[in-house]
């Protein structure tokens, strides 16, 4: 096993180190002098689900891909799957769902577990005294405050102002020790709130914003991309800064000019990973988003102009008509932003009007380890894959956190993209990550028809260089003359209907919104349709999908495979096509 090795050693004793040292803060904070009561009263602004909230109210809890029956039981009675389960609980994200119910059931559970959680782990005990986690959980304590203490006494009222005096303290001692990224934005926001907020924490308000301006600078680069390239992360980066900023402006301070400068640049990439229906790209461990949450941050931002010329975080956009196409057009993160990234080089996802047609598997990360590894495989995205490799290979499983992960160890070298044209309908792609296995370089041409109408595609899988050329050729003979086995894959959306038609030389497919697309192929490969996987962190389990599968073999230093997707039908002019198919329907 990797974490027997050295590194995987070093791993575990920096992370029992930095466990022991947010013990020892938390025990410190909890003796230290408390907040009294709100400087103001701060304002909700996170945003739940309401059908969550009923779940909760119910008895059922869904976290992390796990789901727990547990009427009449508290939340921190429940018998944890997993430490990702664990983790969910003690970030108290579940209040914004309780707070969209709002109703008299949702405010009693709210109370009850709060309060509990004070009581139990209140003086630095339990899992949830990590800086991520108690930035995240004191965002949500402050801003649903009012929920909390409706009705409550004094005593109780007095608990729930230690508590949080006493988390912000620890905080101030320990957002260093947060991993860079999102885990320390989200421990710095919740500084930031908390000393704006709070009696007697004021102090801690202006070296926390301080220190966001610094990440800002750092983790925020001059495209407005973070080191992940994880589109939803980067979304919650942003609706951080715009909470943080917002925060401070009520206060009556500034935000520093890095701060607002990383703002600015996030937005506009934003939105050029957003597709037709408002969702995000999913890439590199990253989903749709929140329902609202992008709309929100933008608007909020007041940041307005156009997409961004190029790429945007290492992705394309080609938009014409109601078509949007997403393309990942550079290599997957590098050392420890790679921890959650996947093999997805060249692939694309394409979405027309609000409905969603081709499609990434997602990430499996909540459905566990043997589904996370297998939806970060080049084979779970929409691109071309040589039988049995990935464009990017993970090296052995390390320790990161609480939990082991696999970073890549072989990336391609060179990815490029190239405007053909008119870069927003057509593009060419390359990247060279099966060059060091089997010799080949694959390329793909994309473009979309003006009306949005017709996407045509051409994928080649060739050796490039007399080098390239001469390890084909050993292969080729290893191999006993049969070629190398490749395969293009078109994973479709579960809401996609799709059959083989005309002998098995096309693919039809009828969306929800009464379009109806059609797949073609040149006839150099052979065309299945074969089953898929949607992995969507709001459902119980894996979708059942399908994907068109086109397979064929490189048998002469290159092999060129072209094919169309084509709208036979369009939107009945009388419908409109509004209603948006959430994860809550899974609940």
């Amino acid at each position: 096993m990797a974490g027997g090795t050295k590194t995987g050693r070093e791993d575990r004793a920096r992370g029992r180190v930095a466990l022991a040292r947010d013990r020892m803060a938390a025990v410190l904070a909890a003796r230290s002098r408390p907040a009294t009561g709100f400087v103001s009263q701060p304002e909700p602004r996170t945003i739940g689900s309401h059908a969550r909230g009923k779940q909760l109210i119910a008895g059922n809890f869904l976290f992390a891909g796990y789901l727990i029956e547990g009427r009449g039981l508290s939340i921190w009675d429940l018998a944890t799957p997993d430490p990702s389960f664990e983790e969910a609980l003690h970030g108290c994200a579940w209040l914004d769902d309780l707070a969209a119910v709002g109703d008299r059931a949702a405010r009693e559970r709210a109370q009850k577990w709060i309060f509990d959680w004070i009581t139990r782990f209140g003086r630095g005990k339990g899992p949830g005294w990590t800086p991520d986690l108690t930035g995240r959980r004191l965002i949500r304590l402050i801003n649903h405050a009012l929920l909390l203490l409706n009705g409550q006494e004094r005593a109780a009222a007095d608990a729930f102002f230690r508590s949080l005096g006493q988390q912000t303290i620890f905080l101030a001692k320990r957002w260093r020790s947060a991993s860079p990224g999102l885990p320390r934005f989200e421990a710095l926001t919740g500084l930031i709130y908390a000393g704006l907020a709070l009696t007697g924490m004021e102090r801690y308000a202006g070296p926390a914003a301080t220190a966001l301006a610094a990440e800002c600078a750092d983790q925020i680069d001059a495209e407005g991309g973070i080191p992940t390239r994880n589109p939803e992360d980067l979304l919650e980066v942003f609706t951080l800064l715009t909470w943080a900023a917002a925060a401070l402006r009520s206060a009556g301070r500034t935000p520093a000019p890095a701060h607002l400068e990383a703002i600015a640049r996030i937005a506009p990439t934003l939105r050029a990973l957003r597709h037709a229906d408002g969702g995000l790209a999913r890439f590199h461990g990253g989903g749709r988003g929140l329902e609202g949450r992008l709309d929100q941050a933008l608007a909020a931002s007041e940041v307005r102009g156009p997409l961004p010329e190029g790429l945007a975080m290492g992705f394309a956009r080609l938009h014409a008509g109601r078509a949007t196409l997403i393309v990942d057009a550079a290599a997957p993160p590098q050392g420890a932003a790679s921890a959650n990234a996947h093999a997805s080089t060249l692939a694309f996802e394409l979405t027309s009007g609000r409905r969603p047609l081709i499609v990434n598997c997602g990430s499996g990360a909540i459905f566990g380890r043997d589904w996370h590894r297998a939806g970060r495989a080049t084979a779970s995205h929409s691109t071309l894959a040589i039988d049995g490799f990935s464009s990017s290979r993970l090296g052995p499983e390390r320790m990161l956190g609480r939990g082991p992960r696999a970073y890549f160890e072989t990336t391609p070298t060179e990815v490029w993209a190239r405007p053909e044209g008119d870069p927003a309908r057509h593009r060419l792609f390359g990247h060279n990550g099966y060059v060091t296995t089997h010799g080949m370089t694959h390329v793909r041409e994309l473009e979309l028809s003006p009306d949005g109408r017709v996407l045509r595609g051409e994928d080649t899988l060739g050796a490039m260089t007399g080098a390239d050329r001469r390890s084909f050729e050993q292969i080729f003979e290893r191999e006993g003359l049969r070629g190398i086995p490749f395969k293009i894959r078109f994973h479709l959306h579960p809401e996609a209907d799709a059959r083989l038609d005309m002998g098995g030389a096309a693919v039809s497919i009828a969306l929800k919104s009464g379009e109806i697309w059609v797949f073609r192929h040149d006839g150099t490969a052979d065309l299945t349709l074969e089953p898929s996987v949607y992995l969507d962190a709001g459902r119980l389990r894996p979708r059942a999908s399908l994907q068109i599968v086109l397979s064929a073999r490189v048998l002469d230093y290159a092999c060129q495979i072209g094919w169309t997707f084509a709208k036979a039908q369009d939107t009945p002019a009388a419908i409109r096509d509004t209603r948006i198919d959430g994860p809550d329907s899974d609940l």
